[in-house]
């Protein structure tokens, strides 16, 4: 008996001698770009001999946004982007030339695939069955619409007699969403058969009219896409006839034209160009235009520039604005460099561009959007405010029934920021690239890989503290790339609670290697600190940030109702049904002082105090009283700063500013919390 027990102990120790008593360490490594000396076996990825991806787009469906997210989304379906088939005449079904064998019709141009673009998306992510039916309806007609010779949609002969390709570029990213969503070889057909037409044209008719010039990018982006999918050799000749008759976006210090929305899209043209060339001036050319308009006019926060309709020299104020559609265009942009490139500063961007820009232009209810929004904007009314502005007309207002581009073109903005929140990587890994409470489901690891399900718990931007969770049927190794951002000094890494020996610098990537398995956690620290930017060319301005989220003077406002059909740009036109009662737009109006200069420190991080909401954040925090942090700090008012005689507020005085007003305490809300703000301010004495 005695033998027998000393067996069996003997047996469960030999047991207990393979079972790890602790968790294992992964490996963490730090790398500036994930290598590309390998390719994802589970995911679609550029095919030679284009340049390899250094991430890979997961299809739509993969991510569920979650938190804040999820609500903006909703809130858009259930808004403006979700409705405006009920009140745009764009979106009239009946003689819509979207819709029509022969191209022709009443309506037919961009606003169709410009809404269909965000429309499509959001119902993929929400998986919304009205929004899926009428996405099919839009889709189905346009595959219908298909010619003998292979063209397909709107016939639209501009004035010179030529051929305007441009809108057929928007209809060709929905189709692409719907066929990563759920392939569908219609699609692969009717774009082959397209861009065969396409070869046809001669080069003294293709591209020739002002916006399909400007952003043939967006018609080679395509061509790459088809062509990774079906490896046919004339997609590359495609490629070369775009590039050649596109804008010269490779200028040395100019830009063959200065729209907000062309620069936002097409600056990556030679980037994307450089996948099929390889040639690294290709690739710089991106990076000089991206740098070039913010050097002339981007000396501001909230990661655009001073646009209006087309960036002028002398008129690089802060008071400057920037389209709603140049705000979502730069964000797409991003969202594609990130995977041309690697590089995270575009993810900054994207970041910039979401958190402190782009929500200011909605109403927090998204049912009216602003055409033009500025980072010092303290009046949004229904005034012409042209020439201080270069647009003549109530650009500034909060209207569901205008704006035309911007009405159809901004529903993308938030959908396609959901997309790229997680991307894969070529060694069949896993990248959180853009933080947002969210769950991937995704292939990793080798061989056959495995399904993965992680889930990001966060209250980002707004915290620095990001979990991941896994899920998996079995244990499976994978790297998992967590990305560091640049306003980020300190990042720390737990797995499981166990604290990872890393050092990251910002626009790192921290890789965690190991033998994942189901409820292991995955923890990163990104500590916010105050930072205190100086625009020396705006006037030596300053603007504040926490983390990623720029900070703005909270200003008291007065929302007046007015009618939106009595309100509405020129040349916007609606449905005879469109109610503007159920769909108003507003007046937005300063009650509180906004001239206000800061007083700063000798160190001006430690001038303001940060203050957390207590209890759960709100399901949406871009509101002043929704705001979860909020920062106070010391001003004076300046009284010889104030609205001018364009009804905006007053160019910035030079810093620092000589006042004897008093010394008030003012608070400032994240930027893209409010839509009346001064994010850039003049420092006070």
């Amino acid at each position: 008996m005695l033998l027998k027990s000393f067996l069996s102990v003997s047996a469960l120790l030999g047991v207990l001698a393979f079972i790890p008593l602790s968790p294992t360490t992964p490996t963490a490594t730090v790398v500036d770009r994930p290598a590309t000396t390998s390719k994802n076996a589970f995911y679609v990825s550029n095919a030679a001999p284009l340049q390899p991806d250094f991430f890979v787009k997961l299809p739509i469906g993969s991510i569920k946004p979650n938190g804040w997210l999820l609500e903006t989304l909703n809130r858009q379906a259930d808004g403006l982007a979700g409705h405006l088939g009920q009140i745009s005449i764009w979106l009239t079904r009946k003689n819509n030339a979207w819709l029509a064998k022969d191209g022709k019709g009443d309506y037919g141009w961009e606003e169709l695939p410009y809404w269909l673009k965000g429309y499509g998306d959001m119902a993929y992510i929400l998986n919304r069955p009205d929004m899926l039916a009428e996405t099919k309806i839009w889709l189905d007609g346009t595959m219908n619409s298909q010619r003998e010779n292979g063209d397909f949609g709107p016939v639209q002969i501009k004035e010179n007699g030529k051929r305007d390709l441009w809108a057929q570029m928007l209809m060709l990213f929905c189709l692409q969403s719907n066929y990563e969503h759920k392939a569908d070889l219609r699609i692969l057909n009717l774009m082959t058969r397209y861009f065969t037409w396409q070869m046809t044209i001669p080069d003294d008719q293709f591209l020739e009219d002002y916006w399909e010039k400007s952003r043939g990018g967006d018609n080679l982006y395509s061509v790459y896409w088809l062509y990774n999918r079906t490896k046919e050799p004339f997609l590359l000749d495609l490629a070369q006839k775009i590039d050649r008759n596109t804008a010269n976006w490779r200028q040395a210090d100019n830009l063959p034209n200065w729209h907000n929305v062309n620069i936002a899209q097409c600056f990556r043209e030679p980037a994307t160009y450089f996948l099929q060339s390889g040639k690294d001036a290709d690739l710089k050319a991106t990076y000089r235009n991206f740098n070039l308009v913010r050097e002339k006019y981007g000396q501001v926060p909230g990661g655009m520039w001073g646009g209006d309709e087309n960036s002028r020299p002398g008129y690089d104020d802060p008071r400057q604005a920037v389209e709603t559609c140049g705000m979502v265009e730069q964000m797409a942009s991003d969202e594609m460099l990130m995977r041309f490139t690697g590089d995270p500063m575009w993810a900054d961007n994207c970041e910039d561009v979401s958190f402190n820009t782009l929500p200011a232009a909605f109403m927090p209810d998204y049912r009216s959007l602003r055409y033009l929004t500025a980072p010092n904007m303290v009046v949004s009314d229904s005034k012409n405010h042209s020439p201080g502005i270069q647009n003549e007309g109530p650009f500034l207002m909060m209207n569901p029934f205008s704006s035309r581009c911007c009405q159809h073109n901004h529903s993308n903005g938030w959908a396609y920021y959901a997309e790229n929140l997680w991307m894969a990587t070529p060694d069949n890994g896993l990248a959180a690239v853009l933080y947002n409470a969210s769950t991937v489901t995704a292939k990793v690891g080798q061989g056959k890989g495995e399904t993965v399900t992680l889930t990001q718990d966060t209250n980002y931007p707004f915290d620095g503290q990001v979990t991941i969770t896994v899920k998996a049927a079995k244990p499976v190794a994978f790297p998992l790339y967590l990305r560091v951002p640049a306003w980020c000094q300190r990042p720390t890494v737990r797995v499981n609670g166990e604290a990872v020996n890393v050092t990251a610098k910002p626009g790192q990537y921290i890789v965690l290697t190991d033998t994942w398995k189901t409820g292991d956690k995955i923890t990163i620290d990104l500590p916010m600190d105050i930072a205190v930017r100086t625009w020396d060319r705006n006037k030596n301005s300053v603007s504040v940030n926490y983390g990623p989220l720029t900070y703005s003077l909270k200003i008291d406002e007065k929302f007046q109702q007015e009618d939106s059909k009595k309100t509405a740009i020129g040349d916007s036109k609606w449905q005879p049904n469109a109610d503007p009662s159920k769909w108003p737009s507003y007046e937005i109006f300063p009650t509180s002082a906004w001239n206000y200069g800061l007083v700063l420190d000798s160190k001006p991080a430690q001038s303001f105090t940060i203050t957390r909401k207590p209890g759960p954040m709100s399901k949406y925090p871009f509101t002043p009283e929704t705001a979860p942090i909020t920062l106070t700090a010391k001003a004076r008012k300046i009284p010889d700063w104030t609205i001018d005689t364009y009804g905006l507020c007053g160019i910035l005085p030079q810093s620092p500013v000589v006042v004897d007003t008093p010394v008030e305490t003012v608070t400032l809300v994240p930027m893209g919390a409010t839509p009346l703000r001064i994010s850039a301010f003049p420092v006070v004495k």
